[in-house]
């Protein structure tokens, strides 16, 4: 299915949608794995597709981090959504192309990256990329997409990630979305005299039911992407001005294989998540 897009930097208006928004309704695990870390009963899980909004600092994370499960929770009848903080209009070191030619292909790239996982619909918030902070405003801002979207689960970068071994410092934009995103889903977008003046644009509260921490310090689910592994490279490789001559397949396979030896239920590649339950 090929994703639809929102631009634009104002608030979203009201949720077009058909599921019940009661926020007492149960968890919404979309994995065994999940589910298990929750300490819930096979039979307790709700029936039927759930909401997923993947928040990301930038267009590629998604496809470097989570894009395997996002395509299998696709396949498997899930809605999935993704929201992107910025367009990386920095991303290149060619001076001859000017940012804003950048932003447009780097939002071309992301739409054709989510055509190929299955994600229905893409929100572009454009903010000036490497100059995220984690505000009010931007809290605010990702209240509002959450009530628009009305998830019942949250996939996001992990905040405390400072540093990976002696090879990586993580991009501080990264750290900024996760943190943004945890701030705005709990408790901002569940409570009713946070930011009221969303009220009058028909963004009731709404409480997400589940984080997935993507690349996470400290993981404890593991979701088998074996048979999604030809399609998240094939979403990552649609980012071909940040890829260039370079083919990720080895180091991403070798990721995955790694992470799917330590997957309890088995499999050859797999990805991994730190997850909350917030019943």
């Amino acid at each position: 299915m090929p994703a639809s897009d929102q631009d634009g930097n104002t608030s979203p208006g009201p949720a077009q949608h058909t599921h019940a928004d009661d926020t007492s309704s149960p968890g919404a695990a979309v994995d065994a794995g999940a589910a298990r870390a929750a300490e819930v009963a096979p039979d307790e899980l709700p029936s039927g597709p759930k909401r997923i909004a993947v928040v990301m600092a930038h267009p590629d994370d998604a496809e470097f981090v989570c894009a395997g499960a996002v395509a299998r929770w696709a396949s498997e009848g899930h809605q999935v959504t993704y929201v992107l903080l910025t367009s990386g209009d920095k991303g290149s070191d060619d001076p001859a192309v000017t940012p804003e030619q950048l932003v447009a292909t780097r939002e071309a790239e992301q739409r054709e990256a989510c055509h190929r996982l299955g994600v229905e619909e893409v929100v572009f918030l454009r903010h000036p990329d490497a100059m995220l902070v984690p505000d009010l405003a931007l809290r605010r801002e990702l209240v509002a997409v959450i009530r628009r979207l009305r998830p019942d689960v949250v996939v996001c970068q992990d905040p405390t990630v400072r540093w990976v071994e002696q090879s990586y410092l993580n991009h501080p934009d990264h750290r900024a979305a996760g943190e943004a995103t945890l701030d705005a889903v709990y408790p901002a977008a569940r409570d009713r005299m946070t930011f009221p003046e969303l009220l009058a644009e028909g963004l009731e509260p709404h409480k997400v039911r589940e984080v997935y921490l993507a690349g996470a310090k400290d993981p404890d689910v593991w979701i088998d992407i074996t048979a999604c592994m030809d399609v998240k490279l094939s979403a990552l490789r649609a980012h071909a001005s940040q890829l260039g001559d370079w083919d990720p397949d080895e180091m991403v396979r070798t990721w995955a294989r790694e992470d799917g030896v330590r997957n309890p239920d088995g499999g050859e590649y797999a990805e991994s998540f730190k997850y909350f339950k917030l019943d």
